[in-house]
């Protein structure tokens, strides 16, 4: 356990490094680009445990092939099973970054808002505070500020921040005809002007592919159009929002949901791959991945997340960059919140959220003061 006056003094050096302008924190960190990337409504039950047998079932999970499933995701160690769902998390990120929000292992990740549904919860993590007056997934203009749009405005990252998600709430949720940030898809006429044209080949799957879902499209669809984005742009600040996990995990199809899980760790690895050998982002990118919200858990409530459902505020935070100790699988930490995330995405990029909204949470200071030798770094 970290004692008192050393978790004091982390806080006051963490302070004094998120106060650095945007054009000096180069002298304290590597991070000049920092990605959040979100798989929306996925448990930490399976991030840590890997897959649940009782729910490996016809009854229990909806799943068409028991066989078939077991074969891909079942092991006998909970070790085991996650890292044959998640490899990329248990083989990457757990040996070069860090993962928060094992509760079996008193690590706690929890949401604050109090509904424990998904617009709430984006708007939490983006602003970095609950607001009781988000109480429903309905498509209204965010009235607060999210960190992305108030980056933005810094006049170094000005036009270098973009986000991509699948749901069509994500462009009231970034309030693009107030924050102008690009968004893609843009879903609807008027926000079409903000939106990032995909290359032609993604736009003719979506034209050509049918729907499952009215309000999402597939999260390879999305996991594309960023690449290719990326390629061409190389923007600083970067939202990805995958969301078949939460879908599929409504609609009680267990196998489909650690499929998808499995999917988005793959367009995660990939995406990482890609930064670490193009020269403007390898060894100065910082990839935050979390969950909007939990899920209930046992036989029945897996399936679902809200006010009324026991344990969906549990969430998990995982962190990979050149300014993040290699620590692994945190226990016995301190509790986190999801409030947190906004003023962590700040604070990696020099600035200092808190101070300009003193309601939203604290940055996380241990994904970058863990290791004392991580808090300095040669001009």
């Amino acid at each position: 356990m970290i004692s008192g006056a050393v978790r004091i003094l982390s806080w006051a050096i963490l302070l004094s490094i998120s106060s650095f302008p945007v054009g000096s924190h180069a002298a304290a960190l590597k991070t000049q680009n920092v990605f959040l990337i979100i798989s929306d409504g996925f448990r930490w039950q399976e991030l840590f445990n890997g897959a649940e047998a009782e729910l490996m079932t016809r009854a229990n999970g909806g799943v068409a092939d028991t066989n078939a499933l077991r074969t891909q995701f079942w092991r006998e160690t909970p070790e085991a099973r996650r890292e044959a769902l998640l490899p990329f998390f248990w083989s990457r990120i757990a040996s070069q970054g860090q993962l928060f929000g094992n509760q079996n292992k008193a690590s706690v990740v929890n949401v604050t808002n109090g509904k424990k549904f998904s617009y709430p919860g984006y708007n939490e993590i983006l602003t970095g505070r609950p607001d009781s007056r988000i109480d429903s997934n309905n498509k209204l203009p965010n009235p607060n500020i999210t960190v992305f749009e108030w980056l933005n405005g810094r006049k170094e990252m000005r036009d270098h921040v973009a986000v991509f998600g699948t749901w069509d709430v994500f462009p009231f949720i970034f309030n693009v005809d107030r924050s102008h940030l690009p968004v893609w898809p843009a879903w609807d006429s008027r926000h079409k002007r903000y939106e990032i044209p995909p290359p032609q080949y993604v736009a003719e799957l979506v034209r050509d592919t049918t729907p499952m879902w009215e309000d999402l499209t597939y999260d390879s669809f999305l996991f594309h159009a960023t690449v290719d984005y990326l390629k061409r742009k190389q923007p600083r600040l970067v939202f990805v929002g995958f969301g078949e996990t939460d879908e599929w995990a409504h609609a009680g199809r267990y196998d489909h949901y650690l499929t998808a899980a499995h999917h988005v760790d793959d367009f995660i690895r990939r995406l990482w791959t890609m930064v670490q050998v193009m020269p403007e982002y390898r060894d100065k990118t910082t990839f935050i991945i979390t969950a909007d919200h939990g899920r209930g858990s046992g036989l029945s409530d897996w399936k679902s997340h809200g006010e009324k459902i026991a344990g969906s505020e549990g969430d998990w935070i995982a962190v990979i960059g050149p300014d993040t100790a290699a620590l692994g699988e945190r226990t016995q930490t301190e509790p986190h919140t999801q409030s947190q995330i906004a003023a962590t995405i700040a604070a990696l990029l020099g600035e200092d959220y808190h101070s300009a909204f003193p309601q939203a949470g604290l940055p996380i200071a241990d994904v970058y003061t863990g290791n004392a030798s991580k808090v300095q770094r040669k001009p």
